[in-house]
Order: C-alpha cells, then structure tokens, then sequence
C-alpha cells in the first residue's frame, strides 16, 4: 500500500538561452534527477514548466521602442489614457515608460485603494476614516493627495507607486477612479490595462464614447520589425528582461507540452501530463496580494489535465454516516465510498468543502510555490501521485 499522496520535486536545470531544445533538456534532467535520487518516474506524473523558460528559449522579447511604434500607430501618438494599471515594477514599469515613449501626453489612471492584483496605496480602514466612497469619490492628484497624503509607499517593497510611475515619463500625469469611463474626462483615446476585468472595462469605454480603446492584450500581437509577439495574450503576462526589452508570454505552449509529453513516453515508456504555468492563484492573508497578475495560470497543458477535482470530502463521512465505527470499519467503509463515488459530485453534499477549481489553476499554484521565483534554480516541477486517493492502490 502507498503510505505517501502527492509529492512534488522542484527540477534543477541549467540556465537556458534563446535557442535552447526545451524539450530534450527538460527531459534530460528530469530523467537525471529521477536516477541520482532514487525515485521511479510513473503513469500519470505531471512535468511542470514555468512559462519563463518557455519565453526564453523561443526568444519571445521585445523592446520598448518596438511597443512604443504599435502604440503610436493604433492611438496616434498625441494623447492617450491608460486605465487600471498594476502596480509593480516588475510587469508594469517598463510598459509605462514604452507607452509614455508613445504619446505627447499621457494619463494614468489608478484604481483606489488597490490595484487589480491587491496591491494597496492605502489601508481600507483609510478610506473609513476620511469617509470616501470608492465606488463613487474620483480624484485628480492634488484632490488625491489633500484626503490621503503621502502616506502611499507598498507594504512591501517601500515604493510610492505614484511618484515612481510619474518619474517614468515627464509627460505623465494622474488621477484615481475605480470607474474607467472617469478617464473621459481628459481623453477619448483608451489603453485598458487591467487584466482579469479586461473585458468589462472595454466595453464600458465604448459605451461611454470612448473613440480609440484598445486592451493590452492587442498590443504587441504580431511581429514588430522582427519583435517578438504573443497573438493571444499581448503585452498580458510580460515582465521586464533589461531597461529597454520585455519578455512576453510564451507561444505555442500547447505544442509544447505535447512534444514533452511524447519524448517522456519514448524514454520511460510512461504517460505524463505536461503544462506550463506563470503565477499561481492564492492571497497573500498580509499583504493582502492576489498572486495571479498573469491572464491565465496556464497557457499551455495536455488533455489529461483539463477539468476540476471531483472529490469527497472524508471528513463529512467520518462525523456523519460513519460515525461510530472501529477503525478498520471506518477505513474500509470510506474507501468503498470513493470507489463507488458519482462522476459528477457537483452540489453534492458529499462533496461540500473540497476545492472545484480547474485543475490547473491548481495545480499551477502549487507549481509556483514549489518553484519559488528567485535563486532556487529549479523552473521544472516534477509531481507525482497528484490522481490518486485514500483508496487508490487498496
């Protein structure tokens, strides 16, 4: 009988380059690992590979000059508004200099207390305590400014985001409002920049008479003077490479995965399921931070991955329906009940508590955890047993 469940290994692997054969050399090494340490690869394991080297080996970049000449080219170069923005330095303060680079005159627009990924200017209490509405009260800076002061540096790296956003072009002005058609008031020409509410926010925009709204999400789509591009996603899911290119969501992922999964099947003879995954989804309880400023956690997976966990919850049996029994009674009357489970156990009562969440998103965060994001050197997960239950291997 099994006596462990789901084990996930981060994967060391060397540092890759533009060219790289991703796929032999994700296999090399989880093939390596498994042989230096003693564990089996197995049916149903599940590779997971960061969305970064993915990007890297494909040489999915651009510069910001390359962003910039798309931006002048859809909105005109004159003046524009951008709506909604990230506050990070990481994925959002290059594009801001590129789109600064674009116009004559630029205005950003800041939803309040936070930004879309929980990034907070200022404590909600605040708010409270100055008796603003943040689904009513909009400001320009000094109105800003006047209620809230300066007391606006991120709780964890110490930045005032709007004076640092600010810096990044001497064109750029701001203003704060949770409704985008406040913009208006300054600008008919529209850049949406939020990521998950990109939708909504469009047509809001042009509802509203907007006259030029694009999102993120359709800039950089195509190759500009040889740039790199992503058709699906945009400038969504990029982060800063140097001070003058981006590294942009990878392509191609689903072709991807499915070569990993073939070349792991003819070294091991073993079915794996392969993704790739960016951020995972899960907040930070302090920072009060949603992980997931990607447009999804994977851009890239096979087949057998799809769907949501369809779980029973063992501990409503335990307190209900098989309360009172031995130990063994219990054991053996739990694992009938899986093994006799529903397909479907959605609105099951049975099934109350446990996670209906896409298993990738799932699995994705768990990926991300494991990976960490800095010095580790291990951008390849390795997880194993992640389909089995208390009764799997009876």
């Amino acid at each position: 009988m099994r006596a462990t469940g789901v084990t996930a290994r981060g994967i060391v692997m060397p540092i890759f380059k533009e060219g790289d054969d991703l796929v032999r050399i994700v296999a090399d090494n989880v093939c390596a690992a498994a042989e230096k340490e003693g564990f089996s690869i197995l049916d149903d394991d599940i590779i997971g590979v960061t969305e970064s080297i993915v990007a890297r080996t494909q040489g999915n970049y651009i510069s910001c000059e390359a962003i910039a000449k798309d931006l002048r080219e859809k909105f005109g170069g004159e003046e524009m508004g951008i709506v909604f923005p990230i506050l990070s330095r990481n994925r959002f303060a290059i594009l801001l200099r590129a789109m600064a680079m674009s116009t004559k005159k630029l205005i950003v627009q800041f939803s309040y207390p936070s930004d879309e990924v929980g990034n907070a200017f200022i404590d909600m209490d605040l708010l409270d305590e100055k008796g603003v509405d943040p689904y009513r009260d909009s400001f320009d800076e000094e109105g800003f400014r006047k209620v809230f002061g300066y007391e606006t540096k991120h709780v964890f790296t110490g930045v005032d985001y709007i004076e640092y956003y600010k810096s990044l072009g001497d064109n750029i002005s701001v203003v704060f409002s949770n409704d985008p058609k406040y913009i208006l008031n300054y600008t008919k020409n529209v850049l949406v920049c939020d990521i998950h509410t990109r939708k909504r926010t469009k047509r809001l925009l042009k509802k509203a008479g907007a006259e030029i709204v694009y999102g993120m999400d359709e800039i950089a789509t195509a190759p500009i003077d040889g740039s790199g591009y992503n058709a699906d996603y945009g400038l969504l899911g990029s982060n800063k490479a140097t001070e003058d290119m981006v590294k942009l969501f990878p392509r191609d992922c689903m072709e991807f995965v499915t070569a990993l999964q073939a070349e792991m099947k003819k070294r091991t003879g073993k079915h794996i399921e392969a993704m790739v995954y960016g951020d995972g989804c899960f907040k930070d309880p302090v920072g009060k931070i949603w992980e997931l400023a990607d447009p999804v956690v994977s851009p890239g997976f096979t087949a057998g991955l799809s769907g949501t966990p369809n779980e029973l919850k063992i501990k409503y049996f335990a307190d209900n329906e098989l309360a009172g029994m031995t130990d063994k009674e219990l054991e053996e009357a739990m694992k009938a009940k899986i093994r006799e489970k529903d397909d479907n156990l959605v609105g099951n009562m049975a099934a109350q508590g446990t996670t209906p969440r896409q298993r990738t998103d799932l699995l994705g965060s768990l990926c991300d955890l494991v990976s960490g994001s800095g010095d580790r050197g291990t951008p390849v997960i390795l997880i194993s047993g992640y389909f089995t239950n208390y009764a799997t291997n009876d």
